[in-house]
């Protein structure tokens, strides 16, 4: 009985008091945000103002930023260059791919279909994403299945030529940066996909009547009305697909060949070189390109699609 009572009157002078239960419902994530998570960011700014004395191989915790000056050497630069270049490539092409299809589905699909592709679009998600990364590796290998059907129609010296190409190519698909963009397009596409059709969700109907109405083309609504309305929701796909694949190390590790992506150069300097000043340096780079990217993408309107 007097459970029931004391039950009671916690549940009235919590009512009585909102911004409490607001306190007691927002703190442990915020104080998980604030202590772990920005925690760990603040550590490894911290930590990019130290170096290594090469001598001794011992960090040296005072003040500098020699640090950041080797970041401007040719080979991190480079690794720099080519990872955002990935990740451009990456988001222009599932931007391209999820387009259409998110379009089939806010437009045309009908309740059935609807679900059936938004399982179809998520189902890969549900699994392991070191699986999907060495099912690709499979698919992509010499003794492979896209080697095997490139063969089976005589279509093997296509692939070699792409192949031989100094950039994108490698000794084999899994082993090269067309490789690493197959899978990486595979992988982040679901990102995609959502954000573009929640924003295509969200287009009246009427706008695309009154375009009608007024003799514009299907081209030219598409142009004038629904490009516009639909891209905060392609920035906001692109904030995941390009974020994931600038921060991404298992993908470049696994179908990648010697040349470096960031995240496989952090592991390197923190692992191999024991270089935890530097390794924390080249973290803060993707960091200050976020940033950048996501206040870019809160002015055209991307978060409002999420």
């Amino acid at each position: 009985m007097w459970e029931a009572e004391l039950l009671n009157r916690l549940s009235t002078y919590l009512y009585q008091r909102p911004k409490l239960i607001l306190a007691l419902l927002l703190g442990p994530p915020m104080v998980y945000m604030l202590v772990v998570y920005l925690g760990s960011l603040f550590a490894l700014l911290i930590n990019s103002f130290f170096y290594l004395e090469e001598f001794t191989g011992l960090v040296v915790r005072q003040f500098t930023l020699r640090t950041y000056l080797q970041l401007l050497s040719p080979t991190n630069l480079g690794i720099f260059g080519r990872t955002a270049g990935m990740a451009m490539a990456v988001t222009i092409a599932d931007a391209i791919i999820a387009f259409p299809l998110a379009y089939y589905i806010a437009r045309f699909a009908s309740s059935r279909m609807k679900t059936f592709l938004y399982i179809a679009v998520t189902i890969p998600l549900w699994s392991s994403y070191l699986v999907r990364v060495y099912a690709w590796k499979l698919i992509l290998a010499k003794e492979g299945i896209l080697s095997w059907v490139f063969s089976l129609f005589g279509l093997q010296p296509v692939i070699d030529r792409i192949l031989a190409i100094p950039v994108i190519g490698g000794s084999s698909l899994s082993l090269s940066a067309i490789g690493m963009f197959i899978a990486f397009c595979y992988i982040w596409l679901p990102y995609m996909i959502v954000p573009i059709q929640t924003a295509l969700e969200r287009v009246p109907k009427s706008l695309l009547e009154a375009s009608s109405d007024l003799g514009a083309n299907a081209a030219q609504t598409f142009r004038n009305v629904i490009l516009p309305l639909s891209f905060p929701g392609v920035v906001a796909g692109s904030i995941f697909t390009f974020s994931l694949t600038l921060g991404d190390f298992i993908v470049p590790q696994s179908l990648g060949n010697s040349r470096f992506f960031i995240g496989q150069a952090v592991y390197s300097y923190q692992g191999t070189a024991g270089n935890i000043p530097l390794a924390a340096a080249m973290t803060m780079g993707p960091v200050v390109i976020m940033v950048a990217y996501l206040l870019i993408a809160r002015k055209l309107g991307a978060f409002d699609a999420l």
